[in-house]
């Protein structure tokens, strides 16, 4: 039976996209089977791994509609083990086409939970806000990853973000969990970069995952070729990073 991990946080640009493809990707090197599911109206996890965007007929849109079985949306990639979902800017209108609807929290939920008998691990990779999208996510999934930048404002919306999982955990889905807080982008020689480590790593101790996502300007560089960091450069230290990551995963899981 597999496991459904949603990537959240609110805040931009904290290496949420960046850590749902290359993770996704790590863990299907590591032979496990993957699919990843793009909730992000901006499908930058699409592209990411090469998708045109643009083409994109059936997906996370239609998933939500319960217009179509959800194997009906799901691409193969070119990295090994890993299948995906792909997202489109229609996705935008979903929040609004959703309100009236009874159970509207639940409708990724209903249709992707089937899919737990054929994969190892779903990752969702969650819209940057906490609305009817993300919350869907947060309904479907087992646990939660969530991405801390190692600048000024990372523990800024943390406690929203928090308060958002408790009340998901209270009203729509009592057995979701917290799988991690993951630091990205870290600079061994900021100052600021470190002190942002200490004081995570003090505040939520064993909530901390133990690999430390450096940054790394080959992850910066492989979306714009449509490729995991594991397919652009395996040598990198960002690929060494998010093996990382995967590793620690599947031994917390095993």
């Amino acid at each position: 039976m597999g496991k459904i991990i949603a990537i959240a946080n609110q805040k931009g640009g904290v290496g949420k996209t960046t850590t749902s493809v290359n993770l996704a990707a790590s863990l299907g090197v590591l032979e496990k089977k993957v699919l990843l599911i793009d909730a992000d109206p901006q499908a930058n996890a699409t592209s990411g791994l090469g998708i045109d965007v643009e083409e994109v007929e059936l997906g996370t849109y239609q998933l939500l509609e319960h217009s179509i079985a959800a194997e009906k949306a799901i691409m193969e990639t070119s990295s090994p083990n890993l299948d995906l979902i792909p997202a489109h800017i229609d996705l935008v209108a979903i929040e609004i086409e959703l309100v009236d609807q009874e159970s509207r929290e639940s409708m990724l939920k209903k249709v992707i939970t089937p899919l737990k008998e054929k994969y190892d691990y779903i990752l969702i990779d969650c819209a940057p806000s906490l609305g009817l999208l993300t919350l869907n996510a947060l309904t479907a999934s087992d646990s939660v990853i969530i991405p801390i930048q190692c600048e000024y404002f990372a523990l800024e919306g943390l406690g929203k973000l928090l308060n958002t999982i408790k009340s998901v955990q209270k009203i729509h889905n009592n057995k979701l969990d917290i799988e991690g807080l993951l630091l990205t982008m870290y600079d061994s020689r900021l100052r600021l970069s470190n002190q942002v480590v200490e004081e995570v790593q003090k505040h939520f101790n064993e909530m901390v995952f133990e690999t430390i996502i450096q940054r790394n300007v080959r992850l910066s560089e492989a979306p714009s070729y449509g490729e995991s960091i594991i397919n652009y450069d395996a040598s990198s230290k960002g690929a060494t990073n998010y093996l990382s990551l995967a590793h620690e995963i599947i031994k917390k899981n095993s």
